[in-house]
């Protein structure tokens, strides 16, 4: 009767699967306003901006990635994931090739109307302050069912709050000048670095007026003298030689911070690993603050 066993163990496989619940319907409005539903919490994801693929595997959907751009690095398993081009230039036959069932990508993306017309599901996030990074992290914990948002969240927020009480009140007294790359651009008071600069008590030289990354002139940076400057190797690569620059009392007293590349991708990006960027900076304020 082993035949009746199976076709029994059938059945009562079949009325499970006709009592289990519906698969959930989940939807998201993005940020170009345009709201984006899903029959089901998605299984392929494809992110093309490392912060967004940071975010998913905080939330604890990582598996769940079947694609990255040639930036994501974070955590280590991704990087074996397939690469599908940059934010600005991905490629659109690989991506469609690895069946996505959500894509995940800039604002300021070029090819979301040209995925979406392929019949891609598209979210477009883009977070630039402190905000946003619990705002896209509600957003895809809500998408991706986890619940973990808050969670990820309160961990980030402690973090930077620890950094922040690990300083000294006269390191807090700092004229800050971060440099996002040698253009060079900045890092203002309202992006999520310089929120970051806020809450450890630093005083940014770029103000809010300026916008959250501004394109500086040389000059800018030479009258405004900071105490300490913050840059990545590849961008400080002969900053002392740069017009004016020797005169400047960080540079004239040795006070720079260059951050490793693994260094920079911490700090540069909107996301779960903002805790570990205060402390960075935090390090650099107690090594050559004042």
């Amino acid at each position: 009767m082993k035949w009746l066993a199976t076709l029994s163990l059938a059945v009562i496989l079949a009325l499970l699967a006709l009592a289990a619940p519906p698969a959930r319907a989940v939807e998201a409005t993005d940020e170009r306003g345009v709201t984006v539903t899903l029959a089901r919490p998605p299984q392929r994801i494809v992110s093309l901006l490392p912060s967004l693929t940071e975010s998913v595997c905080a939330l604890g959907a990582c598996e769940r990635l079947v694609g990255v751009d040639r930036y994501s690095n974070w955590p280590g398993s991704v990087r074996a994931l397939p690469r599908v081009g940059g934010g600005l230039d991905p490629n659109v036959e690989a991506i469609v090739a690895l069946r996505p069932d959500m894509v995940l990508l800039a604002r300021s993306s070029r090819v979301t109307q040209r995925l979406e017309a392929l019949g891609l599901k598209v979210v477009a996030l883009e977070p630039k302050n402190h905000a946003d990074v619990r705002r896209v992290l509600d957003i895809l914990g809500g998408l991706l069912g986890t619940g973990d948002a808050q969670r990820v969240w309160q961990a980030i927020d402690a973090s930077v709050a620890a950094a922040a009480q690990s300083l000294p009140p006269g390191v807090r007294r700092t004229r800050v000048y971060f440099e996002v790359n040698s253009a060079p651009y900045a890092a203002g008071e309202v992006s999520f670095i310089g929120e970051t600069l806020t809450r450890l008590g630093v005083r940014n030289i770029v103000p809010a007026s300026l916008g959250p990354f501004p394109k500086l002139s040389p000059e800018y940076v030479v009258r405004a003298d900071p105490d300490l400057i913050m840059v990545g190797e590849r961008s400080g690569l002969g900053l002392e030689q740069r017009p004016g620059w020797a005169g400047i009392r960080a540079v004239r007293e040795g006070r720079i911070c260059r951050f490793t590349e693994a260094e920079s991708d911490v700090l540069v990006r909107p996301g779960p690993r903002m805790g570990e960027a205060a402390r960075l900076m935090a390090n650099c304020l107690l090594e050559k603050g004042q």
